[in-house]
């Protein structure tokens, strides 16, 4: 499974050339994770106030075009990893005029309680278990994600 989130980028975001500052990337990868479990029907919100949550224990981008300032951008989400108490995401990130690959990035969490103790999600949450696993047998792009 793969979720897009279309991201405008404001001008606040980028440098005096109308290009995105590198370090904008990450905060869309997290619109765009947001944006992914709200797809699979189980969202962010919902999985914390359940008592999980997800910090970021790795993260990275690859940058090939800059993004432009109001010219408008894709992010393809889906799952790169998932082990137990370790879930990754890839992202690509797409000029939407032209559907060029503009960036790649991923980012790794640690499936954690509210007091950052690891927790095996399958034990938890079977049914966020599940649901991760055919998101993850249903993934578009393997190759370099």
């Amino acid at each position: 499974m793969e979720s897009v989130t279309v991201i405008h980028p404001r001008y606040a975001e980028t440098d005096q050339m109308g290009v995105v500052y590198h370090g904008n990337y990450i905060t869309w990868f997290e619109v765009a994770r947001s944006d992914f479990f709200k797809a699979l029907g189980y969202s962010y919100r919902r999985l914390e106030s359940e008592g999980v949550i997800l910090p970021v224990i790795e993260v990275g981008c690859e940058y090939f075009k800059p993004a432009l300032y109001d010219e408008p951008v894709e992010i393809k989400t889906t799952v790169k990893l998932f082990k137990g108490v370790r879930f990754g995401l890839s992202y690509r990130v797409y000029e939407k005029a032209s559907g060029e690959l503009l960036a790649r990035g991923f980012s790794h969490h640690a499936f954690t309680d509210k007091d950052l103790k690891p927790v095996n999600i399958k034990k938890i949450n079977p049914v966020v278990h599940q649901i991760i696993l055919k998101a993850m047998e249903a993934r578009q792009w393997k190759k370099d994600d």
